[in-house]
């Protein structure tokens, strides 16, 4: 029988390349899974894998006990923090990730996210549908003081769209020296000094820690719009909602909540908040482009080490997130 590969990934091979068919070709048998991982449905199809391609669900010890013959956990993404890297490594198991595959995919959303809440997209759109041609006036990106929480691939990304359309830069990013973030282009600031100093402010760091609280928003630049593209967990949802309703912030854009599933509220979401808050739904990589690319990235990853070579991208064993 031939070697199996599970995929929990939604978007996997649904581009333009048949990735699916590249594995088969291989000889590999490929099977489809629950994205969430919830392990009592999953836990079936974990027993026969060599190779899960998993996507943002989580990966526990518990997960791995169920995969006896798992050689290869390739991440349909950058993020490695839902992986249990510390159980794969003590059970033999390769852990791979896709970095920089949706890099332009992500800064190109954060910047329409960016836009759409300073020009009022979503509510013009609205009204207009409504037969209601009434104006509301926007802010222009051009000659703003843009901040950036987070230097890596998406936020190098972000901060190059920023200047390009004439903004003044500055970037926190704990993990670089001032001269490595100067090099990037950015000016280095504390996080404290950009929250005070920034017009609009988009956020790309690692999760498993909230920065935008009640003291941020306290302390934010009168009228401050925020993008999240990064992870749920850095906002606190009822302080950027009461900075919102205060008028303390000016908007607020996010490709994350905290809670997604169906039947979950945010205070977010309040009916007096839709004019100053765009939504979308984890749509950040989900071009074409960069569902090739993560895809192509990861059946290489399988590719490579059933076949006994090293793959490209393996995840050190004590990683976190990587960027």
């Amino acid at each position: 029988m031939s070697a199996t590969v599970l995929v929990t990934s939604r978007s996997f091979s649904s581009g333009s390349l048949d990735l699916v068919g590249r594995l088969e070709e291989a000889g590999l048998r490929v099977v489809r899974g629950p994205a969430d991982h919830d392990l009592a449905s999953l836990g079936a199809y974990l027993v026969d894998a060599t190779a899960w391609i998993a996507g943002t669900g989580p990966v526990t010890d518990q997960h791995l006990e169920r995969a006896p013959g798992l050689r290869v956990l390739a991440r349909y993404g950058v993020g490695v923090d839902a992986v249990d890297l510390a159980a794969a490594a003590r059970r033999g198991v390769t852990v791979t990730n896709t970095p920089g595959a949706n890099t332009e995919a992500v800064a190109e959303h954060a910047l329409a996210l960016l836009l759409a809440v300073l020009r009022s997209v979503p509510a013009g759109d609205r009204r207009v549908r409504d037969a209601d041609w009434s104006v509301t006036r926007g802010r222009q990106l051009a000659g703003s003081t843009a901040g950036v929480v987070g230097l890596g691939r998406i936020g190098r990304a972000v901060a190059a769209r920023l200047a390009a359309l004439g903004c003044t830069v500055l970037a926190h990013d704990p993990w670089l020296s001032d001269d490595e973030v100067r090099s990037a282009g950015p000016e280095p600031t504390t996080l404290d000094e950009l929250v005070q100093e920034c017009d609009v402010v988009s956020l790309h760091a690692p999760g498993g820690r909230t920065l935008v609280d009640p003291t941020w928003t306290g302390a934010s630049r009168p009228g401050q719009v925020l993008v999240n593209t990064a992870r749920a967990d850095l906002v606190d949802e009822a302080a950027v909602a009461a900075g919102l309703a205060s008028g303390r912030l000016g908007g607020y854009a996010a490709d994350t909540l905290v809670s997604e599933s169906g039947s979950a509220t945010s205070p977010l979401l309040e009916a007096a908040l839709a004019d100053r808050v765009v939504l979308t739904p984890h749509l950040g990589a989900q071009t074409t482009e960069a569902v090739d690319l993560m895809g192509s990235m990861a059946v290489a990853a399988v590719l490579d080490v059933l076949q006994g070579r090293e793959p490209a991208h393996p995840v050190p064993t004590r990683a976190g997130n990587t960027r």
